[in-house]
């Protein structure tokens, strides 16, 4: 199927440019993943609708956005409204319990600093759900 050769497209937004670029590297590297990222909520929608991403991972807390509120317009948006999303956050402590549990907002969700493995993994069953 097309999803087996394609390299699935990923698309991060997160204001910490430096954690966008390593992880953008780190997928690259690890597998075939092509990944672009927006370093401001405002922008991110476009840009996500120019790339047409196979899965989001949106990070919860941004100074120029949240994280739930960009999600709720990905879903309302006729051409991103399929792609999974996955919420990176550093768990504040009034998010640490929900995020432990690996769930934000009703998506699944990574405390940062994230580990390769577990975003890898994570990726991965994002993925394997979709294919069936």
């Amino acid at each position: 199927d097309r999803m087996s050769a394609d390299p699935k497209r990923i698309f991060i937004v997160d204001d910490e440019a430096t954690l966008t670029r390593l992880l953008k590297a780190a997928l690259e590297n690890a597998g075939s993943y092509h990944v672009e990222y927006s370093n401001h909520a405002t922008q991110a929608l476009a840009a996500a609708r120019a790339f047409q991403p196979d899965v989001v991972l949106l990070d919860v807390i941004m100074p120029d956005g949240s994280g739930t509120e960009l999600a709720a317009q990905f879903k309302a948006d006729e051409h991103l409204k399929a792609a999974p999303i996955i919420f990176l956050t550093a768990a504040a402590p009034k998010h640490a319990a929900t995020a432990r549990e690996g769930v934000w907002a009703g998506y699944p969700c990574l405390a940062k600093p994230v580990s390769l493995e577990e975003l890898l993994a994570c990726l991965e069953r994002c993925f394997a759900a979709g294919s069936q």
